[in-house]
């Protein structure tokens, strides 16, 4: 049996760290009471995946700790209805963590397990008979061993991604998947008990749940979340609450620095002295005038969900090269390959980014419903060549040891630092009735990074295209503009 100090929410409740406010090991302390005090949730998770449904909140570390040490589908709270069905389906999930609001996301016949009150009580509803359950009054855990255990080799996380053949699949991550990452960002980010970090992204995001919350909460530090995020909060608690570490994608430091630049004022803030940035393509316009307005550097970095996510990185113990995606992480290994003899390119060529190391996941999940096909070569998400991982994505070398993001191969792009994949967006738009053909395209925009174009052909309405997304498709992925037949209707 694996060290439990090598199981995330362990390790993270081991750091001593708090959650606005709350003693991370409370947090933790109470999913781990759940399980004992509820026989229906330990019956519905028994040889299931849990599903945890929930916003940027302290709540997320109890349903970690109840997930029992298994692998929990972490769903994007902007998910449509028609996502989460399909995510509980496909990962075999038994029960989903979630609160009130968003519990109608969820098919009828799911257990659920509404946080709205933790860590103080939960309900558990099974069958639609509801039964409170009292959390208790914890104060802490009581953990022995080595608090740098390393991570144990079971599924920690599933998180959906990848659906450039139209299909999303489930990326399986380990315990020491997303350990291995975290630790390697406190030593990048030279993280301490004295982190405080501002976490504005999902915690269903691995860069928002590795980097934002799980990082500082292993070295001891503070974590203030925003369910849901507004620049103007977002200043205020900068400038009021010692926020030491900004973290976060391209459109919230762009939002955020241009309300900066309609007050006037730069950032009254004498503790803020990271900001990490990743998601999307940071353009250096964007990194100057946040120099400019904070006195910060804005230090880009690259990830992707596969590999945990973080894989290079402005380090703080380097100079910021603005423009570049920075340098390896710690324990991870980069190399710039090229597409058809794996050959290892040298500085200033163009080729594939490719990655290999401890934070490389473990697979996706049902792979074998998704084989790569021939004249599909996405169909079964991203593809290993030996010991590397092909991410996709164009990249060069550079002589200082940092690397240069060139453009996609694969077929996506991002909306507010979030994935868009067309394929999907036509699939889903595909199977409406009437429907013949759907074209789905980027449309560049200065603050989402790109806003979504669908055109159509068939006897439909842009009102009813729309309406048809609501369900199906998160929020981020929904047409802003839709044309029929090549023309608005």
């Amino acid at each position: 049996m694996s060290d439990p100090l090598g199981l995330l929410p362990i390790a993270i409740a081991a750091g001593g760290g708090h959650v606005d406010g709350y003693e991370v090991q409370q947090l933790v302390a109470a999913g781990l009471t759940l399980l004992q005090r509820s026989a229906p949730l330990v019956r519905a998770l028994h040889r299931k995946r849990a599903g945890i449904l929930l916003p940027t909140s302290p709540a997320y570390f109890t349903a970690l700790a109840a997930s029992e040490g298994r692998g929990a589908v972490l769903m994007n709270p902007l998910a449509g209805r028609g996502e989460v069905a399909y995510q509980i389906a496909d990962a075999n999930v038994g029960a989903v963590f979630t609160i009130s609001p968003l519990a109608a996301r969820l098919p009828n016949d799911v257990v659920r397990v509404l946080l709205d009150d933790a860590p103080t009580t939960a309900r558990v509803v099974v069958d639609g008979v509801s039964r409170d359950v009292d959390l208790g009054s914890h104060h802490g855990l009581t953990l022995e061993g080595e608090t740098d255990a390393p991570g144990a080799g079971e599924e920690a996380a599933v998180v959906y991604t990848s659906a450039l053949a139209g299909t999303l699949l489930g990326a399986s991550l380990t315990h020491a998947n997303l350990l291995s990452n975290a630790r390697a960002t406190v030593e990048a980010g030279v993280m301490t008990r004295e982190t405080h970090a501002l976490a504005v992204l999902p915690f269903a995001h691995l860069f928002g749940l590795i980097v934002s919350a799980a990082a500082p909460l292993v070295v001891g530090g503070r974590v203030t979340t925003m369910g849901r995020f507004n620049p103007g909060r977002a200043i205020e608690l900068l400038e009021n609450e010692s926020i030491t570490d900004l973290i976060a994608v391209p459109s919230v430091f762009a939002a955020i620095a241009a309300l900066l630049a309609r007050r006037g004022a730069a950032l009254a803030s004498q503790h803020l002295r990271l900001c990490i940035c990743g998601g999307a393509p940071l353009p250096i316009e964007l990194q100057d005038r946040w120099g400019e307005l904070t006195g910060v550097e804005l230090r880009q970095g690259y990830g992707l969900t596969e590999a945990g996510p973080v894989c290079l990185f402005n380090r703080l113990s380097l100079p910021n090269r603005r423009g570049t995606l920075g340098v390896p992480f710690p324990g991870v290994r980069v190399s710039i390959r090229d597409g058809e003899t794996d050959r290892e390119l040298p500085p200033g060529q163009d080729g594939e980014i490719c990655v290999a190391g401890p934070n490389v996941f473990a697979g996706y999940v049902n792979a074998g419903a998704h084989p790569a096909l021939p004249g599909e070569p996405w169909s079964g998400g991203l593809r290993r060549m030996g010991e590397w991982l092909r991410t996709g994505d164009l990249g060069c070398a550079n002589l200082d040891g940092t690397v240069s993001f060139r453009g996609l191969i694969k077929p996506m792009f991002t909306r507010n630092g979030f994935n868009i994949y067309p394929r999907e967006i036509e699939r889903v738009i595909g199977e409406m009735a009437g429907v013949r053909g759907v074209v789905v395209s980027a449309l560049p925009d200065p603050m989402k990074e790109n806003d979504i174009a669908v055109d159509v052909e068939g006897d439909v309405t842009p009102a009813q295209v729309k309406a048809w997304c609501e369900d199906r498709l998160a929020m981020y992925k929904r047409p802003s503009v839709v044309t029929i037949n090549g023309r608005d209707a």
